[in-house]
């Protein structure tokens, strides 16, 4: 029974990603989230990278010694952004590098795939923190802000991570290897 279930290439590919993200929701919730160290290392870096290209705009960002909180970023004349663990694309990473790992594939194509699949993603993310900045100063409306973010942005983010899945279903793997095995009589 295990065995016919297991060489069927649909329930071994769903089989994987569960197991794959049981894995990964365990090691973050009891590791990784509570000591905060590789949420904040990701949002500190999300700040850098966005703060860099809007002051390359030629927008100046508000002086940190008038932010509140080191997750804070934002145009000068703004209340800015706050970046929560939620938004810092950890999860993205987690889902996307999940769907690679349980789907067949080439391991060589896999081991540069899923970096070129994160980092796109996170600097996707950056180009919604200064989407979302741009808002702020431009559109104070804060209506506006959570339409964008809730709606708009996720869509943009979530379109680009199934356009990263289809990619890899396209790439990844060799036409044979999704086809269902066929018992012989």
């Amino acid at each position: 029974m295990i065995k016919k279930f297991w060489s069927d290439p649909v329930y071994r590919f769903l089989s994987k990603a569960v197991l794959i993200y049981l894995v990964w929701y365990l090691l973050y919730q009891q590791w990784l989230h509570p000591a905060g160290t590789f949420d904040l290392a990701v949002i500190r870096n999300l700040e850098t990278v966005s703060g860099f290209i809007l002051e390359l705009l030629g927008y100046t960002l508000i002086a940190e010694s008038e932010i509140s909180s080191i997750r804070t970023i934002g145009i000068d004349g703004t209340h800015g952004l706050w970046i929560g663990d939620p938004c810092n694309g950890l999860t993205l990473f987690s889902l996307f590098a999940g769907f690679v790992l349980a789907y067949p594939g080439s391991w060589i194509k896999k081991l540069w795939f899923i970096p070129f699949g994160i980092i796109t993603l996170h600097l996707i993310n950056v180009l919604r923190i200064i989407g979302l900045a741009l808002t702020v100063f431009y559109f104070p409306d804060p209506e506006l802000l959570d339409f964008n973010h809730t709606y708009t942005f996720t869509m943009i983010v979530y379109g680009y991570v199934f356009f990263l899945w289809y990619l890899w279903s396209k790439i990844g793997h060799s036409p044979t290897s999704l086809k269902p095995s066929v018992e012989k009589a």
